[in-house]
């Protein structure tokens, strides 16, 4: 056994560990930027739900919600917020036109100037009123802030509805023409 050489072991260190987990997370970097540079196949296209179902359930539990009476050739209705679970009941639609502009509608127990300054801007400045012919009303308050969104709000009775967003002004207001209760 006098004979025999023992086997040779390397040396283990911290600083050696940490230079093999910097050199990993490196190849890991490396290969997932190379991969995206080749990628090509990614699927932007927004996912259409559908609002109808959410309409029709408010009004089996006896709500009438503000909603529109068709979108127009071209517009995706991509997210729904139906609460009709309490004493406290709300509903939101969100849209995106034709050019990919947003448009919303909420409407909830609560004032118009909280729901613009809500979902408008935290200092959404009040506007004239507008006059937008719809089968909900004819006479829309208006809010803008700095950054181009615009919301048109009424109130029906201890509720209000905002309609908002960053599209076109003349696109929310051919949205308000097709919207009914």
């Amino acid at each position: 056994m006098s004979g025999q050489e023992r086997p040779s072991r390397y040396t283990r260190s911290f600083s050696g560990m940490i230079g093999a987990l910097i050199v990993t997370v490196l190849f890991v970097l490396a290969f997932v930027a190379w991969r995206g540079l080749f990628r090509t196949d990614v699927d932007n296209t927004p996912v259409a739900v559908d609002w109808q179902e959410s309409v029709e359930l408010a009004e089996q539990v006896g709500l009438q919600v503000v909603h529109p009476r068709e979108l127009p050739a071209g517009w995706t209705a991509t997210s729904v917020d139906p609460y009709f679970g309490s004493d406290d009941p709300r509903w939101g639609l969100g849209v995106l036109t034709e050019d990919g502009d947003f448009i919303g509608i909420r409407q909830e127990d609560s004032s118009a100037d909280d729901l613009a300054e809500r979902y408008v801007d935290e200092k959404a400045e009040a506007g004239e009123d507008a006059t937008v012919p719809s089968e909900v009303t004819d006479t829309w308050q208006t809010y803008s802030d700095d950054g181009g969104d615009h919301g048109y709000a009424t109130e029906l009775g201890d509720e209000a509805v905002l309609v908002y967003g960053s599209a076109p002004v003349e696109d929310i207001e051919a949205y308000l023409g097709l919207l009914t209760r």
